[in-house]
């Protein structure tokens, strides 16, 4: 990592940075050895307690990527009853379509899945285009949490099960590489100022709806608890469910692929790989050697970053000109426009002006 692309990042004394110390508190919290597995026994038994008398016991939100396919073999194995939910914003790649497809078939699991209607995707996307801020994914990660909140409230499910891990994944990404991804303040803001077409298949809640919400439903990072090693598990996978390789880090969106690999590098300096190869340095996954070895590979194969361009410039109504604009054109930050920090400001004030009251009269 350098402040290249990282303008935040802090090295101490000795030349390590904060991101390593993030991962290095992080990893000591992650039970191990037999505490680990305590630890993943009981989740899994009180998820199934949760879910006694109901059809579904918890929530596994399924991309076709790594991580959510083990999930979904895991729970199998643990005689668990998720619901799978999957949200189409129109991006999804043929691969990522057939590893979903697998993964229902061989597990027998229902899928629910939400298809936001095109145009209306379209329209929000382009938004975010003309608004200049970084994270062009932020209303397809807010619809997906969203579309998991709906489907747990629906069918009275209190446990949501993430693929997010600590030994693969780290802490968080620079804050100036991302946005928060429940901010429907901020994606409301831009589409309103840049956008022309009312929310109707778009899935949202006001910020006092999710903050109850928030407060009912428990997440659980399974994969925590396991000896997770990703070029194992994607051995597992592709003999489980004949799991196809997408290439890259998220790369079953077609958008996805796009965005990191050549509108981030290349508009906002931002090479999400530096992050990720170094998580599996820390983790011991690769050496720093194989990790800088990749890094210097090209993030993008050329043909298909060819085929790419011209499938994403064609489906959100860009000329070759109006593109090359965009991506000659000014950044702005997320703040610029209103955001959801200003709720949660407003929140955590009155909880504080409010809590000597409640003590006292206690």
């Amino acid at each position: 990592m350098d402040n290249v692309n990282d303008p935040d990042l802090i090295l101490d004394e000795n030349g390590v940075c904060n991101h390593c110390h993030n991962y290095n508190l992080a990893i000591l919290k992650i039970p191990k050895g037999e505490e680990a597995v305590v630890k993943f026994n009981k989740t899994i038994d009180k998820i199934k307690i949760s879910g006694r008398n109901k059809v579904y016991d918890c929530i596994i939100g399924l991309s076709g990527g790594v991580d959510s396919t083990y999930l979904c073999y895991i729970a199998k194995q643990q005689g668990l009853r998720p619901l799978l939910v999957h949200c189409d914003n129109g991006w999804n790649s043929d691969l990522a379509v057939k590893n979903i497809q697998n993964v229902v078939k061989i597990t027998g699991f229902d899928l629910y899945t939400l298809v936001i209607d095109w145009e209306e995707m379209k329209d929000i996307q382009l938004s975010f285009f003309k608004a200049g801020v970084v994270d062009l994914e932020l209303p397809y990660d807010y619809a997906l949490i969203t579309t998991a909140y709906k489907a747990a409230l629906k069918h009275k499910i209190n446990y949501v099960l993430t693929g997010h891990n600590i030994v693969t994944e780290g802490t968080y990404l620079p804050k100036s590489w991302r946005h928060d991804k429940t901010d429907v303040v901020n994606i409301k803001t831009i589409h309103k100022k840049f956008g022309t077409k009312p929310f109707k298949t778009f899935p949202y809640y006001n910020f006092f709806r999710q903050l109850r919400i928030d407060k009912k439903l428990k997440y659980v990072h399974l994969l925590n608890y396991l000896d997770y090693n990703k070029s194992i598990i994607k051995e597992i996978i592709i003999k489980e469910f004949n799991w196809k390789d997408y290439g890259g880090k998220h790369y079953e969106n077609i958008f996805t692929r796009f965005y990191q690999g050549y509108i981030l590098k290349e508009k906002f300096k931002i090479d999400k790989r530096q992050f990720h190869f170094s998580v599996l340095v820390q983790s011991r996954q690769i050496t720093r050697q194989q990790a800088v070895h990749e890094f210097a590979l090209p993030a993008y194969d050329s043909a298909q970053l060819a085929i790419d361009k011209e499938y994403v410039i064609k489906k959100l109504g860009f000329t070759e000109k109006t593109f090359n604009d965009y991506m000659q054109s000014a950044t702005h930050s997320h703040f610029e426009y209103a955001s959801i920090k200003s709720y949660w400001d407003f929140y955590f004030k009155t909880i504080k002006f409010f809590k000597p009251i409640i003590k006292f009269f206690k």
